[in-house]
């Protein structure tokens, strides 16, 4: 049940706004169309590009063609073409109204204007509700996308584990120059919560900020300096300066619970739900109840797993009501701890206010590989006014919604530049982001919210295409310097007003030049053992334009040195302090395959690898009980791939036991709604 709170009850939020937009069209229409010109597309639109031209894939439930704002089916309507690969009698029209929120914040064009409204969509229906498909309908969707000839594959859906055959049909897709935009997912705000296709290298993958709505009010709460994840009710409002008062735990809330207890001023701790069976204790009375009793603030936290949106408007509040403090959800783990560690010196501090570019508490999380980062880029994924089924409209939340945000931006420019590659579309979007900052000022790192949040202005009027978009580089103890390279391209030939600089660790020395024309030779160097990761910003500016390339950079004790012959890949470990063991991992960066080796001191290690490929070497050394962690990254492209790969005698009997046995597997990935 977990699974479908994160994936499907976060998608499309009810209550007041769903509320108002029935009761009052004049009233949502306050809401209406925000997200969109909020990432910059009336400077494309001011030019009349349109996305005309352009056909994107959505893989999803399918499209509602029968919508208003996405009409018509085949050749003359908005949905040009598909396939429905769960009737393949039958288009595919979507019955659930998952791929048609997806399609609408592409390409709507009616009542409301997508990011692209005059581009086509190709749909593919792989899952008839949204919760569960065999992971080899991605595939073969994808496989009928490039048939199609897609210019952009959007994936609102994913599987909540690596798949490298999705990874695979992801890179074939990208071989023909079609550009794959994936959902990061809702598993958040845990780190490391990105599964299949997101994990994948060359795709592009999008996490969710909040919207440019009054809905984007997001809370921060310490206690005792101890920061905390909460999430402000539907209802509350934000305040001019933070409620700072002792905290006192409150029971369920109830009236009863308040009886004898003095929490005049103070923010009240209360568990959602009641002691007693089948009663209905609404958000709404224990916000009134807490007020009544002289409180400043509510927090509830979850009688579940999890956190959880909460609204103090509803259907079933008494005729009057309006909330007089706000209040706050938090989920159970986190409440049980606050309430636990009360004490009489305990003060919290409370503050709510309006951040569109706040990073949604639901959306998933890297890192997924110490070689490349992920997400890469985040775009409003909260409170999206889209096209629902049936000729309706709704307000809706998740990745899902903001992966579309970039697949639509990428065929403006796809269409501006006809001649673009993927991978310079995706330096275009990466590089020309607005960065963004969580409630404190600080900047949101890497694995929460990649470069920063689209900006479709900046990508459209940007001169300059970098490769690589960001970076990872690894430095130790016993190479403190890293030298890294980058090929710039200028779309109009000009390189006035060129310059570089550096935004990171004051320990971190960096230099940076242009040289031979368009390549830029940069170099990073420690000047402290300050071990562990970190993250920074490499700017660089051209034509009056700032450009952001973001990194992490790993510096470990130990290092691991690694040498080709022919298939055979041989590894040197060093580490400043005596080692016993290391387990080498070997990736594939094509499709994300691994193998493994063991090295000691007496034992060299080597492992036979048969395809062209970048590898990243991923070491895990232990030391006196510890382990510590090494990287290298190296580039093979010398091999004859057609050799024979492999050449195993087995007697008959034991190939018979195989096949029955690989007939037997079926492997599914659980999809899941981002």
């Amino acid at each position: 049940m977990k699974s479908l709170l994160i994936f499907s009850a976060i998608v499309i939020f009810t209550g007041i706004f769903v509320l108002s937009h029935i009761e009052s069209q004049n009233e949502s229409e306050l809401y209406l169309d925000r997200s969109v010109p909020y990432i910059g597309t009336d400077i494309p639109r001011a030019e009349g590009i349109d996305g005309e031209g352009v056909k994107i894939a959505v893989i999803d439930t399918g499209v509602d063609y029968n919508h208003p704002d996405l009409f018509g089916w085949g050749p003359d309507g908005k949905v040009v073409g598909g396939y429905n690969f769960i009737q393949e009698n039958e288009p595919p029209l979507d019955t659930n109204g998952h791929g048609t929120q997806v399609a609408g914040v592409i390409a709507a064009d009616g009542e409301k204007s997508g990011v692209a409204p005059k581009a086509k969509i190709l749909a593919y229906k792989v899952s008839e509700d949204g919760e569960g498909v065999s992971s080899d309908l991605i595939i073969r969707a994808i496989e009928k996308a490039i048939e199609d000839e897609a210019d952009i594959i959007n994936i609102s859906l994913g599987v909540n584990r690596t798949n490298a055959k999705i990874d695979r049909a992801v890179n074939q897709a990208l071989e023909k120059e079609i550009f794959v935009v994936t959902a990061a997912g809702n598993d958040g705000p845990e780190l490391k919560t990105i599964g299949s296709p997101g994990k994948n290298f060359g795709s592009v993958t999008v996490g969710a900020t909040y919207n440019n709505l009054t809905s984007s009010l997001v809370a921060t709460l310490e206690i005792d300096e101890k920061p905390y994840t909460v999430i402000p009710m539907v209802g509350s409002t934000k305040l001019e300066e933070p409620i700072i008062a002792k905290i006192i735990s409150a029971g369920y809330g109830k009236f009863e619970d308040f009886e004898g207890l003095d929490v005049k001023d103070a923010i009240v701790i209360v568990e959602r739900g009641s002691d007693v069976e089948g009663e209905l204790l609404y958000f709404s009375i224990k916000e009134k109840n807490a007020a009544n009793a002289g409180a400043k603030a509510l927090i509830v936290y979850n009688n579940n797993p999890g956190i959880f949106l909460g609204e103090l408007i509803h259907e079933f509040i008494e005729p009057g009501y309006t909330p007089r403090i706000p209040v706050v959800s938090i989920d159970r783990e986190e409440g049980l701890e606050i309430k636990e560690s009360i004490t009489k010196e305990s003060r919290g501090s409370l503050q709510l206010f309006y951040n569109p570019d706040f990073v949604a508490h639901f959306s998933s999380r890297g890192p997924v590989s110490p070689f490349y980062i992920k997400p890469e880029i985040v775009a409003p994924g909260a409170y999206i006014n889209t096209t629902q089924n049936n000729a309706a409209y709704n307000f809706t939340s998740g990745t899902s919604y903001a992966a579309p945000h970039v697949s639509g931006a990428a065929a403006l420019l796809l269409q501006k530049n006809p001649e673009l590659h993927h991978h310079e579309i995706k330096s275009l979007l990466l590089t020309t982001v607005e960065p963004v900052s969580d409630a404190y000022g600080q900047k949101f790192s890497i694995h929460e919210a990649g470069a920063g949040r689209l900006d479709i202005a900046n990508a459209f009027n940007a001169k300059l295409i970098i490769e690589p978009p960001n970076f990872v580089a690894s430095l130790s103890s016993d190479k403190k310097t890293v030298e890294k390279q980058f090929q710039l391209k200028s779309m109009d030939g000009t390189w006035g007003g060129f310059d570089v600089s550096f935004d990171g660790p004051e320990f971190i020395k960096f230099d940076g030049e242009l040289a031979d024309g368009n390549i830029l030779k940069t170099r990073m160097s420690m000047l402290e053992d300050n071990f562990g990761d970190h993250e920074g910003v490499m700017l660089i500016s051209h034509e009056g334009t700032e450009y952001r390339v973001p990194f992490l950079l790993h510096y470990t004790k130990g290092s691991v040195s690694t040498t080709q012959q022919n298939e055979k890949l041989s590894f040197e470990i060093y580490h400043p302090e005596e080692w016993s063991f290391a387990k080498i991992s070997v990736i594939n960066s094509n499709d994300g395959s691994e193998l493994t080796t063991t090295a000691t001191p007496e034992k060299k290690a080597s492992i036979d690898v048969y395809e062209n490929a970048e590898y990243w070497i991923d070491v895990k050394i232990r030391v006196n009980g510890n382990t510590s962690s090494a990287f290298n990254v190296i580039e093979i492209n010398s091999l004859n791939q057609n050799q024979d790969r492999i050449n195993i005698d087995i007697p008959e009997r034991q190939i018979g036991i195989i096949i029955a046995a690989i007939i037997g597997i079926a492997v599914f990935g659980i999809i899941k709604r981002k």
